[in-house]
């Protein structure tokens, strides 16, 4: 299929004009086999006009192939076009072979954040451009920042490879309706809130929507946002208030720290303050509230003695209480048939236009049930996946193709937006509304 791609991109804030140029494209390497991994295949799959090659590569590559199969037969791509590997996504060898032999135009980082540093030096090395969803962390601290992958930057741009980073939903979509309320509705953008509420009931007394070790990381560290040019922290949800969601109702929101604003407050300076706001149930908290009181929330190693399943006497042990965690929890994967309600996440806007002050409010609803009725796995997964599917289309078309390391935001989000419509994430937008914020 050929594309038209940008010789000289769209730059938002210059607002140069593309000149574009054909070129055949659409190979791409998928990294991870898990329920992001999973919907945005299947995304791949749906848009063969764009993606002429798939390839899903993990530790575990039967989990690739099952995945393969059951993208097949839907019908979706012929049987036994998808090819699999298996791959260490943690060996920067491993990959730089895997990639040299594959060839491929992309590859779409869909593994844990914690390897977001190994795959994007695989990919200099290999000479192919690089999309995640979410930004690097070490294994051995809950802590993320853009800082590591933005160190990348010159080296990109030096080797004329683009590196498209936090391309879920949020980041990704929260960013791109920012960029968008910022060039169609605001002069100045002065306050932003991001706010994020899962609706949905999956029936188990306890299971996180996405990879646990992860989400408990994330959601049990310290608050932050920013405000009056400085970060202010908070302790892990001290700051909470209830916020009405479209076809929702209202839900006990909860401040958190979280990536996308890290980079929205450098690439709009005019923000004033930006937070960000995720839901939890009663009894979610009751149950995290445990985990950490008991010490299964640990990220450090400890060593236990434990007796030999030889009987031939105890033995030393060692685990991460954390990982121990998520080998009992549910697999997020396996959430979905049963999963009911829907999420709704969207950004609230307050800032000038024309001198007055305005607000907007512009979101997402997404089916739990529609989710896995389409791909097999629940919304949070899937609102996550086809954004990482749209991006990685951006850049095969060219519209989103420039040298170096990008957030999201530094791009046209235009085009994005239309296939949001399209893709099964439709937005929705209030003008002038009490954003409650």
């Amino acid at each position: 299929m050929a594309f038209f791609y940008e010789l000289d991109c769209f730059c938002y804030f210059c607002k140069k004009e593309p000149i574009y140029q054909f070129h055949n494209m659409g190979k791409v390497l998928i990294i991870g086999a898990g329920g992001v991994a999973s919907v945005a295949a299947h995304k791949v799959a749906q848009n063969s006009d764009v993606f002429t090659d798939i390839m899903i590569a993990s530790r575990t590559e039967s989990k690739c192939k099952a995945l393969a199969k059951a993208i097949e037969d839907k019908g979706l791509v012929p049987a036994g076009s998808i090819k699999t590997a298996q791959v260490d996504a943690d060996n920067v060898p491993e990959l730089v072979a895997l990639f040299n032999e594959y060839k491929p135009d992309l590859v779409m980082n869909l593994a844990l954040p914690y390897q977001d540093l190994t795959i994007m030096e695989a990919c200099l090395q290999s000479g192919v451009s690089y999309l995640d969803t979410a930004n690097y962390e070490p294994k051995d601290e809950a802590h993320f920042e853009y800082s590591w992958q933005w160190a990348f930057k010159e080296r990109f741009e030096q080797a004329g490879l683009t590196a498209i980073l936090g391309c879920g939903f949020d980041p990704g979509v929260t960013s791109i309706y920012t960029a968008y309320a910022a060039k169609h509705h605001f002069d100045e953008i002065q306050y932003l809130d991001i706010v994020d509420c899962n609706a949905g009931d999956h029936h188990k007394a306890f299971a996180t929507n996405f990879n646990p070790e992860i989400n408990i990381r994330e959601i049990t560290q310290k608050g932050l946002y920013w405000e009056n040019g400085q970060w202010v922290e908070t302790e892990p949800l001290e700051i909470h208030q209830p916020l009405t969601y479209p076809e929702i109702g209202p839900k006990e929101s909860y401040l958190l720290h979280h990536e996308e604003i890290e980079s929205l407050v450098k690439n709009y300076p005019t923000i004033k303050r930006a937070r960000f706001w995720m839901t939890f149930g009663e009894q979610y908290l009751k149950h995290l509230d445990v985990i950490q009181n008991i010490g299964m929330s640990r990220i450090d190693e400890i060593e236990y003695t434990a007796e030999a399943a030889d009987g031939s006497g105890p033995v030393k042990v060692k685990i991460v209480p954390l990982q121990f965690l998520k080998a009992v929890l549910p697999n997020p994967q396996d959430l979905g048939e049963n999963y009911e309600g829907q999420t709704s996440i969207g950004c609230r806007i307050r800032g000038i236009k024309d001198g007055k002050e305005r607000t907007y409010y512009v979101y997402n609803n997404c089916s739990h049930q529609a989710a896995y009725e389409e791909t097999g796995m629940q919304g949070v997964s899937y609102t996550t996946g086809v954004p990482a599917m749209i991006g990685a289309m951006m850049y095969l078309k060219g519209i989103w193709k420039r040298p170096g390391v990008w957030n999201v935001e530094e791009f046209d989000p235009d085009p994005f937006m239309e296939q949001l419509n399209k893709q099964g994430l439709p937005w929705h937008e209030i003008h002038d509304g009490d954003l409650e914020l």
